[in-house]
């Protein structure tokens, strides 16, 4: 189930078991830790993955952050492991995930899937992207 996959790139275990759980753990707001736990999941290199955090959350925000993030900063911390998990339903392999999300793609203009995702519609777009790879479909 993509909401458990969702869940444990995002370091929340077990106690997530369904898409209305996740929900309501964004909505009680994420654990601090789990914006530092995706980015370190999804990608390896130190400096890409500063970037990456520092896009999600600005630097001043995220220390200001006692424990929880709120919700609109859990809602993009959890867009990017929902991506990550669709990379890895499609390719089979954390690996191969990584390399799809930091690869320009031409269905997305060139740009990298890690950069489109970073909106809402810019994720649809990659999901959509794999789903077709997934599917067989041309992309």
């Amino acid at each position: 189930m993509l909401s458990t996959h969702v869940a444990r790139i995002l370091g929340l275990g077990p106690r997530v078991r369904s898409t209305n759980d996740l929900r309501r753990a964004i909505a009680r707001g994420l654990p601090k830790r789990t914006l530092g736990s995706v980015v370190a999941y999804v990608v390896t290199d130190t400096d890409e993955g500063l970037r990456l955090r520092n896009r999600l959350i600005a630097p001043a925000t995220y220390k200001r952050r006692v424990a929880t993030l709120k919700p609109d900063e859990g809602e993009r911390v959890e867009r990017l492991a929902r991506v990550m998990a669709l990379a890895e339903e499609a390719f089979g392999s954390a690996d191969d995930a990584r390399a799809f999300l930091v690869t320009p793609h031409p269905e997305l203009g060139r740009a990298r899937p890690l950069d489109v995702a970073q909106t809402e519609l810019g994720a649809r777009q990659v999901e959509e992207v794999l789903w077709r790879m997934e599917h067989g479909l041309p992309v």
